[in-house]
């Protein structure tokens, strides 16, 4: 049976608070929940124990109650599950990046930049974590390069970007990858979100509802796996489109602080890097979600151990990510919950007015 939550999520501000007294009825509230039901109940009670019992250890991260206290492990794996990543096998337009080493900051967060950051975005239900990946970076590079900052449509992308090797799932709310959509807005441009709403379904492309404002020429994907190549494309290009792995409890219940000891790299969600710097002592990668006001108000900070110290582990099920249909082949990958796993963003961003 459905449930309906509230975008909303609790808001803690003490430092690994154990939410005493916190009970299923007052999250109902909170979230705007409307089914009452036993199993309900008993999973929210389950993950509050869990999360009070994570934040009574000192580990530089707590977690905290969220949209997501009825589900148990099994049915956020299944809400995760929008697949998204850079979709290796898919070549298209990719470019290999030009990265210029010599001259990387020690610490970068793109939001300080008037307009490269849009808000922080929410896909609903829909598995559409890779189109919302892909069209905030869209936005960045967009910005980056015009000045010019427009809230572009994720739905257009979720909606007509064509998936014929079902790559990252069949397309839509099935999960795709960021680089079919960025082969696709080469060709086709992107518009506006005020011209093409997000609906939170697959639907079917209106062409009629598409007036370009930009195009890209293609887009460049780093090497997996590669630290210094993330570090220096976030330092010196923009946002990056990146894949992690966010089915853990950790990240479900992620609350603040810097993110470590995460265990789990089978890669099955699409994100956005925003940036890189250091929080008492550890250094972090800045990472936006698009799950509204999760985590550090829609963000989460990953910590960041450096070239050849990143922990590494295998994705037996890579049709949760990055794999076309029929690939099945285990593949390895590093950093706090994958996140250096596949990393991409659109090149040669103009604006729909703009030839070249």
């Amino acid at each position: 049976m459905a449930r309906v939550f509230a975008a909303s999520v609790f808001a803690a501000s003490a430092a690994n608070p154990q939410f005493e007294g916190y009970t299923y009825e007052q999250w109902m509230q909170e979230h705007g929940v409307v089914e009452n039901g036993a199993q309900a109940e008993a999973t929210f009670n389950d993950n509050l124990q869990q999360i009070r019992a994570h934040n009574s250890k000192e580990e530089g991260f707590f977690l905290a109650p969220n949209k997501f206290m009825a589900m148990d492990s099994a049915e956020f794996k299944i809400f995760v599950k929008g697949r998204g990543s850079t979709g290796s096998l898919f070549q298209g337009s990719m470019q290999k990046p030009e990265l210029n080493f010599e001259d990387v900051p020690t610490s970068k967060d793109w939001r300080s930049e008037d307009g490269v950051v849009s808000p922080v975005k929410d896909q609903g239900g829909c598995g559409s974590c890779w189109a919302f990946s892909a069209v905030e970076t869209l936005e960045s590079h967009l910005a980056i390069a015009t000045g010019s900052s427009p809230k572009l449509s994720a739905q257009q992308i979720v909606s007509c970007s064509p998936n014929p090797q079902h790559c990252g799932g069949t397309g839509g709310c099935d999960g795709s990858t960021q680089p079919l959509a960025f082969d696709y807005t080469k060709t086709a441009g992107i518009t506006t979100e005020s011209d093409y709403p997000y609906t939170g379904q697959t639907g079917t492309c209106t062409t009629s509802k598409i007036n370009p404002v930009a195009y890209n020429d293609g887009y460049a994907e780093l090497t997996v796996n590669n630290y210094t190549e993330l570090v220096t494309a976030i330092g010196t290009k923009g946002p990056i489109a990146v894949s992690i792995a966010a089915s853990g409890f950790k990240f479900q219940f992620y609350g603040g602080g810097v993110l470590s000891g995460c265990n789990d790299y089978v890669m099955d969600h699409a994100v956005q890097a925003v940036g890189y710097g250091t929080d008492g002592g550890k250094d972090y990668w800045l990472v936006r979600n698009s799950w509204g006001n999760w985590g550090e108000g829609g963000y989460v900070r990953f910590q960041k151990y450096g070239e050849g110290k990143e922990p590494c582990g295998v994705d037996k099920s890579p049709q949760d990510g990055d794999a076309c249909e029929g690939d099945t082949a285990a593949r390895t990958y590093c950093g706090e919950c994958g996140v250096l796993s596949a990393s991409s963003y659109p090149t040669g961003m103009r604006a729909a007015s703009v030839t070249v």
